[in-house]
């Protein structure tokens, strides 16, 4: 199996959807010539052409009423949002029109677009590039929320919603673009199942601890460290956020009596908040041998400097000390 960074793995994927579909087509700012604020496209404009690789105006309202069009007269657009932030300028064409024309032409007309925006924090790009919006999109019926943590599943999230007829909100945190391991490239999938499954990263008796994102691996440098040696942490990925895999995540507080909640995200109306919520309207609820907690970033605009930075997300030691918290202080 070849290694690849994140990026790379994107750029594969994308490829075999150009390769194999050829009503596919990207779109986007700087996408083409520059080749995508960080580097994802670099080359494919030179490899597909301008007709499967379009370069578009700074207006994120057009890009994405572009892909709706285009979804739903037979194509299957790829669209990109250079920050995730900018998807604000595209509310009314993502929220008002993809997410709800399946539903009121009675299903008559399908929208299998997917919309791909960089989330996140941890660069120093300040509050207007990097804030971590899922919650937003998971309040909406009719959209699917995807967000890899690293090369294989960002491959294999890629080609499941490609396979997939509804509109795909595709959030890929910037931190996790250079991240590197071997990849299984493997062809298509034969349906877009794999949506809406969270995956075991690691198992463990003791306390689950839930994430998603680029916070998954600051989860599992947290449970390597020599303070949590003595413990068994059974770490989960959601990597769909809606729908979400509620039930691997009660599964595995049955077994730990236990739960931490990472993210990146403000608490405030968020993933998180509903994973909480859902275990403890569980029968989960009766083996919670202590309170659940919600490890989140601050309810802040992101600042620029990297220590104020620091401060607003989560870190290595604030995942340490809210597990040996929860196992320690019942």
């Amino acid at each position: 199996m070849p290694e690849m960074s994140t990026g790379q793995a994107i750029k594969k994927a994308l490829s075999l959807c150009l390769d194999n579909y050829e009503e596919a087509f990207l779109a986007g700012e700087d996408i083409g010539i520059y080749g995508g604020a960080f580097g994802v496209t670099d080359g494919l404009l030179e490899q597909y052409g301008e007709n499967r690789v379009k370069d578009t105006p700074i207006s994120e309202d057009v890009i994405a009423g572009l892909g709706v069009g285009a979804a739903i007269t037979g194509m299957r657009p790829i669209v990109e949002m250079q920050f995730s932030d900018f998807i604000v300028n595209a509310m009314d064409p993502i929220v008002n029109q993809a997410a709800k024309l399946h539903f009121m032409y009675g299903g008559s007309v399908d929208v299998p677009l997917i919309v791909r925006g960089a989330s996140g924090g941890g660069t120093g790009a300040a509050a207007q590039h990097s804030q971590s919006l899922e919650s937003w999109f998971c309040h909406v019926p009719g959209l699917k929320v995807v967000t890899p943590s690293g090369p294989q599943n960002a491959y294999d999230l890629l080609l499941a919603s490609f396979v997939d007829r509804n509109p795909i909100i595709f959030m890929e945190h910037k931190l996790i673009y250079k991240i590197k391991e071997e990849v299984e490239t493997n062809d298509f999938p034969k349906d877009s199942s794999l949506l809406g499954k969270g995956k075991i990263v690691s198992e463990g008796s003791d306390i689950t601890v839930v994430s998603y994102s680029n916070m998954v691996n600051t989860v599992k440098e947290a449970i390597k460290d020599k303070q949590l040696e003595k413990y068994s942490v059974e770490l989960i990925d959601l990597m769909t956020l809606s729908p979400l895999d509620v039930d691997l995540v009660i599964s595995s507080v049955n077994k730990t009596g236990r739960l931490l909640m990472c993210q990146e995200a403000s608490g405030d109306s968020s993933v998180g908040s509903t994973i909480i919520t859902r275990v403890v309207s569980s029968d989960a609820f009766k083996k919670i041998k202590t309170p659940p907690k919600l490890l989140s970033g601050l309810h802040s605009p992101m600042p620029s400097a990297k220590h104020l930075e620091n401060k607003v997300i989560p870190q290595k030691d604030d995942i340490i000390n809210s597990i040996i918290e929860i196992i320690e202080n019942e």
